[in-house]
């Protein structure tokens, strides 16, 4: 290695280096009235200078907009013991309590409880479950938490600071049913088995205009994907109150006209289901099987799928099924019409998450050395991970990825790093994902890289199997993305679609479609404001789907859903 490279490589680490332990310490625990069990988890202390809302809820992915947080692993807490947070714990954006300016602020803790997972492997893990909330530490009914207290912090004055997790965040009720919208939830053969215990996924259902009034009807299936919901609310069914105003008057308006079109048969019939797959490193799984996730993928086409179609008389061929989705959605859809090409008919992929880690937001896993920094002989640069559509960087690679590992170690974040880590590593010695670059330096994996891109590069899978996966995509898949996205998530989509347009691919499976100056979440012919955009999206979505059905169902199909 050049001696300028190792100089810069030393930078690097001493960079992310644990600061020494401070004169100024806080001092965390959790009262037995509140747990009499010792627990495991990680111990969070949000510091804000605002009190306009609770210090656990201002924590932003935008480092100048954030408010600051410390966190720390505990094993086997016991009630009434502290936990102490002092200089030597990490810290984002501010890396250490040292360097925290002298001043009064809104201070407040959380215990992210972990639970003990006994997983099939034989690897031992401690995970935080999800508990209805969709995987949000600062939400998660059972964690213990502390009242927000205003307080004078001064590091160089030193001192002891004791907060006291008197508060537990309360459960949330299950879904319930309405005449249009039925909850489904089903416990996974294939993930319990995995995981060694319950694991279950569900979907929110919305059954078509007439489904009562028509026994003998079947319907075709249209699965949208994406984040976790925990409710399908976009069917709303009462008009705005009077007192909304602009964009919440306008969303309400337009779910509305959703339900109305869709309540009154304007709509083609046809079911509708928002599924939700929480995994313990996520709110969602990525719909695919994983070393580390396990088989989602299966789980979602030969459990969930099934069931709902038996419950509500859906066809029950791939010829009558479609699906779309955004963002994590669009990489989902893609990868499950890839992965499980005669399932589907039909995929509308928005703004997917990096479909080719050529193009891993702005990281080349392949040919980069380091995803925090582009480095020279004498300088360096630090790689962006969030814009606007104007081009200003909100956002860098290292303060992104050093936020992750403050909420949890080992990739337990539950945030976005840790999930792609997650399901696209393979599984390390101690039982966590193996990192695909070094946390502090930044240097990537290229063993990890080269796993990845065997497994999940999509755009890489596609053409290695191009002779027999082209023929039965056939005029499947449908892409958008908005040429400015905030994560600069369009360029994995170029990339696709140099090959695809090329002069050596026979199969023009595709169309593209990219909003000039738009965002993350372009959705495609639509230039309605965004508190609109998703209603009348879907209405959209349905009726392309139903389309194609129509177009291309064999001669025997069942079509009795068309009344």
């Amino acid at each position: 290695m050049p001696k300028t490279a190792a100089a810069l490589l030393l930078m690097a680490s001493s960079v992310f280096a644990q600061p020494h332990a401070s004169r100024l310490r806080f001092e965390i625990s959790v009262p037995a009235a509140v747990s009499a069990n010792a627990l495991d988890g990680r111990v969070l202390l949000a510091i804000s200078t605002d009190g306009k809302d609770e210090p656990r809820f201002q924590i932003e992915e935008q480092e100048a907009k954030s408010q600051q947080l410390f966190g720390v692993d505990v094993v086997a807490l016991k009630p009434g013991i502290a936990v102490t947070i002092d200089g030597s714990a990490l810290g984002y954006p501010v890396r250490s309590l040292d360097q925290l300016p002298a001043g009064d602020y809104y201070v407040q803790a959380v215990l992210n409880v972990y639970d003990t997972f006994k997983r099939a492997d034989g690897h031992v893990l401690k995970l935080p479950p999800d508990q209805g909330e969709g995987q949000q530490w600062n939400r998660k009914p059972g964690n213990p938490y502390s009242k927000p207290v205003k307080i004078h912090v001064d590091p160089a004055a030193g001192g002891t600071i004791r907060v006291s997790l008197t508060e537990k965040i309360p459960p949330i009720p299950p879904p319930g049913d309405s005449k249009y919208v039925k909850y489904v939830r089903v416990q996974s053969k294939l993930l319990s088995d995995f995981w060694g215990r319950p694991m279950f996924i569900a979907a929110f259902v919305a059954l078509p205009e007439g489904f009562d009034e028509h026994p003998a009807a079947h319907y075709p299936l249209l699965v949208e994907e994406g984040h976790f919901r925990g409710s399908f609310d976009i069917f709303r069914s009462e008009p705005p109150a009077a007192d909304a105003t602009g964009p919440a008057r306008a969303r309400q308006q337009s779910q509305l006209r959703l339900y109305q079109d869709w309540t009154s048969g304007r709509l083609p019939h046809v079911l509708l289901a928002a599924i939700d797959h929480p995994t313990p490193y996520y709110d969602d799984s990525y719909a695919v099987n994983s070393a580390n996730v396990g088989p989602y993928g299966d789980a979602i086409v030969k459990e969930l799928i099934p069931e709902i179609e038996r419950r509500f008389r859906g066809i029950g061929h791939g010829w009558a099924r479609g699906q779309y989705g955004g963002s994590t959605g669009g990489w989902e859809v893609l990868a499950q019409q890839v992965f499980y090409p005669d399932e589907y008919n039909w995929t509308y992929c928005m703004c997917p998450d990096p479909i080719d880690f050529h193009a891993y937001q702005a990281v080349n896993i392949y040919d980069d050395e380091n995803a925090f920094w582009q480095d020279g002989p004498f300088g360096r640069v630090p790689r962006a991970e969030m814009r606007d559509t104007k081009g200003t960087v909100n956002a860098t690679m290292e303060p992104a990825v050093r936020r992750e590992e403050v909420i949890g170690t080992k990739g337990r974040s539950a945030e976005q790093f840790a999930i792609w880590q997650a399901v696209f590593s393979p599984v390390g010695a101690d039982g966590y994902p193996k990192p695909i670059w070094d946390v502090a330096t930044g240097v990537i994996d290229k063993t990890v890289a080269k796993y990845w891109q065997e497994h999940y590069d999509l755009n890489f899978i596609m053409q290695r199997d191009w002779a027999s996966l082209g023929p039965k995509l056939a005029g499947k898949l449908h892409l958008t993305a908005g040429d400015m996205d905030t994560w600069y998530l369009n360029n994995a989509v170029h990339l696709f679609q140099n090959f695809h347009d090329g002069p050596k691919n026979p199969y023009k499976v595709a169309d593209f479609e990219y909003g000039y100056m738009e965002p993350h979440c372009f959705t495609g012919g639509s230039a309605l404001p965004l508190a609109e955009r998703r209603s009348a999206f879907i209405q959209r979505m349905v009726t392309q789907f139903a389309e194609r059905v129509d177009k291309t169902a064999p001669p025997d199909g069942d079509m009795t859903w068309k009344y």
